[in-house]
């Protein structure tokens, strides 16, 4: 599984909009839209951060 349907994965199970993630991670809902489109990716911060939200290892979240 690629990132981006990762992150969109984990976004749905917990029954969030990419609205609601991206207050979370203080990015715009188009940001969560590129990254889940794969159109582009999030800094090493917000990787970190996105890895803290949803509990997962920083490797299982970019693997």
């Amino acid at each position: 599984m690629k990132f981006n349907e990762r992150l969109m994965a984990l976004r749905k199970k917990r029954g969030l909009s990419q609205e609601e993630l991206g207050f979370e991670l203080g990015v715009s809902r188009q940001t969560v839209s590129k990254w889940e489109s794969g159109q582009s990716y999030p800094d090493f911060q917000r990787l970190v951060l996105l890895a803290d939200y949803f509990d997962i290892s920083l490797d299982e979240l970019v693997r």
